[in-house]
């Protein structure tokens, strides 16, 4: 009966977490599809690996909400508790962080870090974002209770209020799930409300404010936790802590999934099959400009693109190809390079943090493209109107050497070759003659004398 009772007391117990591996996953920059892809892949090679704990180490303005909410599924489903540690100081989870933070199992934060400012800036479409200052946007004092005497703000459309009440109810499920303070979330979605760490603190919002790695294992042992519906005691005394680092495949793709290599990847795309059809057996222009825009293409899929933007920069491109065809006195160029610009802009400007452009790059890249394509249409057009500079075209109206004296048919040194060659008049050997015409492989020649006077005549 009493080893009974101790097994009935043993198994209402919370179960200790073993001792074991503590695995690192550095969430650093804007969040997108390579940064979730690494993330829920580090997760689960933590539950391979058997890990006692999962800290994610978070420094973020915010991202796309695809990939949010990717991160999040995986965080609330992984069998291993997960920690989201705002480090190191200074750093921020802004927007799309503070929803990743509050779906953490532990949410810790290191000293002058700070969190909110999640309000869906693009309520419209699929991408929260913010403007990634902790500054912007109204600001809750924690101190204070809210002014209702104010007026309430414009309601908008009815897109807005579905947004705007998807994201409310989101962040205060995911808030309410570890018993932190729904109602401050709710501020940060309506009011893009902020909060430094130790604010936090003392509102519920985190758990932990720690300065390194260490104090924050030394302050999590012991906590209980809930991980998938299982009551847990985390252990973490001796954790060795070991950091996953992204692949070469994920560091590919958050190359590519910048609007930086966006832009290079479409003019080197249009570049190389410009050239390849104005130059057809050339292949390589051709084959690297079918990847580039492969790879723009995936790029395309993954950033926030305003698709009136990249109209405008095709419609620059024609109007730069424009001007060295049809001379306008630099007009054509000059649009050209505007609309490329005005594009570019237009195209990123979706307010979600970390995928904006650079308007000095885009300006600069802008110009030196310009200048590049011109020259390169015009080089070709020189080419064009140059004219033949090899085959029959550029046998007619040379001049060779008879082999022989002949009347009929003989032959004629043209070109380093002798050739078969008639005339309907009297040819000397060693006399210069003018090509005339070419039958297949027989040249039609008479004295160049000839061919000199009839040229003069038409001049006269």
């Amino acid at each position: 009966m009493k080893a009974l009772l101790v097994f009935v007391i043993l198994a209402s117990a919370p179960l200790a977490v073993a001792q074991g591996t503590a695995v690192i996953l550095d969430l650093e920059g804007a969040i997108g599809v390579a940064t979730a892809e690494f993330i829920i892949t580090g997760i689960e090679e933590a539950e391979e690996r058997d890990a006692a704990l999962v800290i994610i180490r978070m420094d973020t303005p915010g991202g796309l909400v695809n990939s949010m909410r990717d991160i999040v599924s995986a965080i609330l489903g992984s069998e291993v508790p997960v920690v989201t540690y705002v480090s190191p100081a200074g750093a921020r989870a802004d927007s799309a962080g503070t929803y990743i933070l509050l779906a953490s199992h532990v949410a810790a934060m290191a000293p002058t870090t700070h969190l909110g400012a999640a309000t869906p800036v693009s309520l419209g479409g699929d991408d929260v974002g913010g403007n990634g200052d902790s500054g912007s946007g109204p600001k809750s004092d924690p101190g204070t209770e809210p002014d209702e005497t104010k007026e309430p703000a414009p309601s908008g459309s009815a897109m807005e209020r579905k947004v705007m009440n998807d994201s409310i109810a989101y962040i205060r499920g995911l808030a309410e799930a570890h018993g932190r303070n729904a109602d401050w979330a709710e501020k940060a979605v309506t009011e893009a409300a902020t909060l430094t760490a130790n604010e936090a603190l003392e509102m519920n919002v985190i758990d932990v404010i720690a300065n390194n790695n260490a104090e924050l294992l030394n302050k999590i042992n012991g906590r209980e936790l809930k991980v998938n519906n299982q009551a847990i005691t985390l252990n973490t005394e001796a954790l060795l802590i070991e950091k996953i680092e992204p692949d070469w495949r994920i560091r590919f793709l958050s190359t590519i999934a910048s609007p930086e290599i966006l832009m290079i990847l479409i003019m080197i795309g249009v570049y190389g099959l410009w050239f390849e059809g104005t130059n057809p057996g050339a292949i390589v222009p051709g084959v690297v400009g079918v990847i580039a825009l492969l790879l723009a293409a995936y790029a395309l899929q993954v950033l926030p693109v305003n698709y009136a933007g990249l109209a405008l920069i095709v419609v620059g491109i024609a109007l730069i190809v424009a001007e060295s065809f049809v001379p306008s006195f630099g007009a054509l160029g000059v649009g050209g390079i505007a609309a490329f610009i005005f594009g570019g802009i237009m195209m990123f400007d979706s307010g979600i943090p970390g995928f904006g452009i650079s308007i000095s790059f885009l300006v600069g890249f802008a110009l030196i493209s310009g200048v590049f394509l011109l020259w390169m249409v015009s080089y070709l057009v020189k080419l064009r109107r140059r004219g033949a500079v090899t085959g029959v075209e550029t046998i007619v109206g040379g001049t060779g050497i008879a082999m022989e004296s002949f009347a009929g048919e003989g032959r004629v040194w043209l070109e380093g070759a002798p050739w078969s060659a008639f005339s309907k008049v009297p040819i000397d050997k060693d006399q210069q003659v003018t090509v005339t015409a070419v039958d297949g492989l027989t040249l039609e020649v008479e004295p160049a004398h000839a061919a000199d006077a009839v040229h003069a005549e038409h001049q006269t």
